[in-house]
């Protein structure tokens, strides 16, 4: 197959990229090859090594973009004020940012055994990270007595699967708004942390 006309890695890059995540998240790493990217893409095989080192080297970039991208949103959210305040502010940034990311969210719980060892190692700090901002709130947040929390690692944890997991039954089509959604997500998560209602 040949070259397409004005392919060029400005262009060319992100389609193997995002060829290669929705290719992953219908069939699973494993089941896909670098040539059927390629022929998605509309590029020789070999061409496909102008872009990317190999296929571990594509799922590695995904996920470590999509932790990037996390981490910057969540400094762009810029939560401040009390821990209550920056707790919901934390629950509508995770859910505004996973909604329309399905295939990346798929991708990042469901592949990381396909990651090498130090690339996993790699996406472990970077969610370790993330897990820990939020990890810092509930802390803040018993400190100060507005929640009451046994375990805040335990509860962080818990909270990221709840809210993540909303990806797997959301529909923009549904009879429920992404706002619907955030706000009935916020009521849970404050009986979660049991907020003091005067916080």
């Amino acid at each position: 197959m040949a070259r397409k006309q004005g392919s060029h890695a400005g262009i060319t890059g992100p389609r193997v990229q995002d060829t290669a995540l929705r290719l992953f998240a219908q069939h699973g790493f494993a089941a896909v090859s670098m040539r059927q990217i390629a022929a998605e893409v509309g590029v020789q095989a070999g061409a496909l090594y102008n872009y990317t080192a190999d296929k571990q080297s594509l799922l590695f970039d995904l996920l470590q973009g999509n932790m990037t991208d996390l981490m910057g949103g969540l400094d762009s959210a810029d939560l401040k004020g009390p821990p209550l305040s920056r707790l919901e502010g934390f629950t509508r940034f995770h859910i505004r940012y996973h909604l329309p990311r399905r295939d990346l969210v798929f991708l990042s719980y469901m592949e990381l055994r396909n990651l090498s060892e130090s690339n996993y190692a790699t996406i472990a700090r970077l969610r370790r990270a993330y897990e820990d901002r939020l990890e810092a709130i509930l802390l803040d947040g018993v400190a100060s007595a507005d929640f009451a929390i046994d375990d805040c690692r335990i509860a962080t944890l818990a909270l990221i699967a709840q809210l993540t997991g909303i990806t797997n039954w959301y529909r923009p089509d549904g009879r429920l708004s992404e706002e619907q959604v955030a706000e009935t997500y916020w009521g849970l998560v404050r009986r979660t942390v049991a907020a003091r209602s005067h916080a």
